[in-house]
């Protein structure tokens, strides 16, 4: 949950610049956001919320 409701507040967690940039544009034209969390085991995390907003999905990069 914790990963999630930085999401959803807009803490997009470990992108570049330019990432957390065309995320805020998302946010506000209603396109697809992503954020990557690094958890405290190494282990990189991505959250995707689709552009409708319907459905944000947990994974690993490799599952992408």
């Amino acid at each position: 949950m914790e990963l999630l409701e930085r999401h959803q507040s807009g803490d997009w967690g470990v992108v570049c610049k330019e990432d957390a940039a065309e995320n805020e544009l998302s946010v506000a034209e209603g396109f697809r956001i992503m954020s990557v969390y690094n958890l405290t085991t190494g282990t990189k995390v991505w959250v995707i919320s689709e552009a409708d907003r319907s459905v944000s999905t947990i994974l690993l990069p490799e599952e992408y």
